[in-house]
């Protein structure tokens, strides 16, 4: 958090802000400390800090000049979202705690796409639920047991091929998402993660996402080309399922992370979920590839009809992949090496960071890395059975 260094014109005042006490729960933590021990009789292991009777462990230290260093200090900033260790394998996982009174759908359509036969589906990149609670003593209440995900593009992407299978393997779920009539309505960058596990098999703590899980030393990782992950779409929310009848079907506006589609701008009628979900990915293109760098331009053409101000020009979802795919044939596989720039490096830049590259890519190919690094399709279900 950052607050305005000018201390005679705050709202609250710098000065009147109560100091932070990391001895003292947050609010937001006490519902984890409170179901602690039931999480644990369901399998679950919370951290040190969410335990009852939790001591601080720095204050059995003779300094607190590095509170840093401590896990137990760390605390999580969303209070709905935990992180757990299932007891049976100590694998990371999960937890999101829903109410039914503020997203009655979540739930319901979390545990439909997660249905068989459309789990076991490679197409499926809705993120999986390993299983659902009904919190005790809390009517509506609910906690989406998940696997433990990170942010699609942390770490950057390194290669064209890299950021060329995210977005297949992205325009593929919510292919399977609108195949079978569910709408996400909030799939921008923050709904948009990855199973972290083949990148980095030791993990990091959850949250130092930079550090291993003791805070020793930094998480160390292969680059996507060397060890392949799968994307997921999460949060489901705001989306909607609708009956195989309806074609198209006709929602009040409903804003989600991205405040910028244009259809919602422009009026409150009721409009078609479908081709806001395409502006979405394509904006979500525009915002963490176009303004960042160059290398992908290309894809211009099919971005700009995704991101039509008029939401019945859009393609289909179906039309985005045939598009794509055809695009696909027409990039070389050294075009899908090169590196992916974020700025424009000084001829100095260029040649210090040109170089590893080269060196990585001719490893990769010596070893045949597909230069578009495809995961296992069942990747994440060896976790989640």
């Amino acid at each position: 958090m950052s607050f305005n260094s000018n201390t005679t014109n705050l709202a609250p005042s710098r000065l009147s802000r109560p100091k932070y006490d990391p001895t003292v729960l947050a609010p937001h933590e006490a519902f984890w400390r409170d179901h602690a021990l039931w999480l644990k009789e369901r399998g679950y292991q919370l951290r040190p800090r969410f335990q009852p009777g939790w001591v601080p462990s720095w204050l059995h230290g003779n300094s607190q000049d590095f509170l840093s260093m401590f896990e137990d200090r760390l605390v999580p900033m969303r209070g709905n979202i935990m992180d757990a260790v299932r007891i049976s394998d100590g694998e990371m996982v999960a937890f999101k705690l829903i109410s039914r009174d503020v997203h009655p759908y979540e739930v319901e359509i979390s545990e439909f796409l997660n249905s068989e036969p459309l789990r076991s589906d490679p197409k499926n990149h809705c993120v999986p639920i390993i299983e659902v609670l009904e919190v005790p003593e809390q009517p509506n209440s609910f906690i989406l047991v998940m696997p433990f995900l990170r942010f699609f593009d942390s770490p950057p992407f390194q290669t064209v091929g890299e950021v060329l299978e995210f977005l297949r393997q992205l325009f593929e779920g919510l292919q399977f998402m609108h195949h079978h009539h569910v709408a996400h309505r909030d799939c921008m960058g923050l709904n948009i993660m990855m199973d972290p596990r083949p990148m980095y098999p030791d993990m990091y703590h959850p949250d130092a996402w930079l550090l291993t899980r003791d805070l020793k030393h930094t998480a160390k990782y292969h680059s996507r080309t060397a060890r392949p992950v799968r994307y997921y779409l999460i949060d489901f929310g705001l989306s909607r399922k609708y009956d195989a009848t309806n074609t198209s079907p006709m929602e009040w506006p409903i804003w989600g992370g991205d405040k910028t589609v244009p259809e919602f701008q422009e009026s409150d009628d009721e409009c078609n979920p479908f081709p806001t979900d395409i502006y979405y990915l394509g904006n979500m293109i525009r915002e963490y590839f176009f303004k960042k760098t160059d290398c992908l331009r290309f894809l211009s053409p099919l971005v700009d009809d995704m991101v039509q101000a008029d939401p019945t020009k859009r393609p289909t979802i179906d039309q985005v992949v045939e598009r794509f795919d055809a695009l696909l044939l027409s990039v070389s596989s050294w075009r899908m090496r090169d590196r992916i720039l974020y700025s424009r490096p000084t001829k100095l830049g260029h040649l210090l960071h040109g170089l590893p590259h080269v060196v990585r890519s001719l490893k990769h190919v010596i070893m045949r890395r597909k230069a578009m690094p495809t995961p296992p399709a069942t990747a994440m279900h060896t976790f989640t059975l």
